[in-house]
């Protein structure tokens, strides 16, 4: 039989993240797994093409203050009737997300990645490329993708 102990759900916030939650929630309801809840704040290094015209001191601030913002809505989740019997693990890290979130499911042995997807497809696919579709690849356990429309839990 399948046995879930820890599941992982990344999140960037957006409302494309919001269905994996409900679907990892859900799954870790089940299971009575941990949950663990990621987001990655990217690294301003590589989001300023004249990074270099900054000082260290001030990329460093403006990474601890995104990763300060972060927590405090980490937080926040998950925050629909969620069961207080299982501690929820947050994590905040900074750099590339599907790298981040494939060494976090690594060093804390997730057994499962439940990653909503943008629905990109076309040129903008291209352009820039799948988080969900790189941590598929090389995950180290099972990967649910979920993209922003399609089925929804009923409750009834």
């Amino acid at each position: 039989m399948i046995q879930l102990k820890r599941i992982l759900i990344p999140t960037d916030f957006s409302k494309f993240s919001e269905p994996a939650m409900q679907y990892g929630l859900a799954i870790a309801a089940r299971f009575d797994a941990e949950v663990h809840l990621l987001h990655i704040v990217p690294d301003p290094a590589m989001l300023v093409p004249e990074a270099a015209a900054f000082s260290i001191e001030s990329m460093q601030a403006q990474s601890d203050q995104l990763k300060e913002e972060a927590l405090k809505a980490l937080a926040k989740l998950p925050n629909d009737g969620w069961s207080d019997s299982k501690p929820v693990v947050r994590e905040v890290r900074i750099g590339a997300a599907f790298i981040e979130i494939i060494e976090y499911a690594r060093e804390t042995d997730i057994d499962l990645i439940v990653i909503g997807t943008h629905g990109r497809s076309g040129l903008m696919h291209v352009l820039m490329g799948s988080v969900a579709e790189r941590i598929v690849r090389k995950s180290p356990c099972p990967v649910l993708t979920v993209k922003p429309e399609g089925h929804q839990f009923v409750t009834a």
